[in-house]
């Protein structure tokens, strides 16, 4: 294990509801997404982290997640990109395989964060390690309601998230009463629905 992976455990470990990564999925993504994450998941397979605040999530199951935010927008052009990881509020970390950890998407909030900055092809592996090295609960946290969040309505599945009902895209509260336990991938094709994915930059 690389002291990257290591570092990351530390933080955010161990993991919990690990799901094995049949050797079809490694084959399917070979040549798309880094070897380094392929070796990450053939030794952890796909689990959540931090008691299920972030999850390694298997690209194939996302696809339509990632077909409802960026299937109709420029991003499809730019790259091929596939869905890595998530948070328990859905936050998304989308890989492309020209340009690496480029994309994240704030699900409720239906915003973006692109990144213009392009790793060279023989630095993704590396760009990999980085990915997992500086993740940190904080950034998956929304508004610290974790731990209350998982104290009123328990732990998460690996196919959970919480998520606010109403949507925050339709004026509901961000507040703790306003989260309910939901299928990830329903809920987050829901709220791609609500409104128009904006796009962030740095001011």
């Amino acid at each position: 294990m690389d002291e990257d992976f290591e570092f990351f455990l530390a933080k955010m470990g161990p993991d919990i509801h690990r799901r094995p990564v049949p050797l079809s999925s490694i084959e399917r993504y070979r040549g798309k997404l880094p070897d380094q994450l392929l070796a990450y998941w053939q030794e952890h397979g796909w689990c959540g982290y931090a008691d299920g605040l972030f999850w390694t999530v298997d690209p194939q199951e996302y696809e339509p997640v990632l077909e409802a935010w960026i299937g109709d927008t420029s991003f499809m052009e730019k790259d091929a990109y596939h869905i890595i990881a998530r948070s328990a509020f859905g936050k998304l970390y989308l890989w492309g395989e020209r340009t690496g950890h480029s994309l994240k998407i704030f699900a409720p909030g239906t915003y973006c964060f692109p990144s213009d900055e392009v790793a060279p092809d023989d630095d993704l592996d590396f760009e990999l390690r980085m990915f997992f090295g500086a993740r940190k609960r904080k950034e998956n946290d929304f508004a610290d309601l974790f731990a209350p969040a998982m104290n009123k309505l328990g732990p998460l599945g690996y196919d959970d998230m919480y998520g606010f009902v109403p949507a925050l895209a339709l004026c509901g509260p961000s507040d703790l009463a306003h989260l309910q336990k939901v299928k990830a991938v329903e809920h987050l094709v829901f709220l791609a629905q609500l409104a128009p994915l904006e796009v962030m930059t740095p001011p």
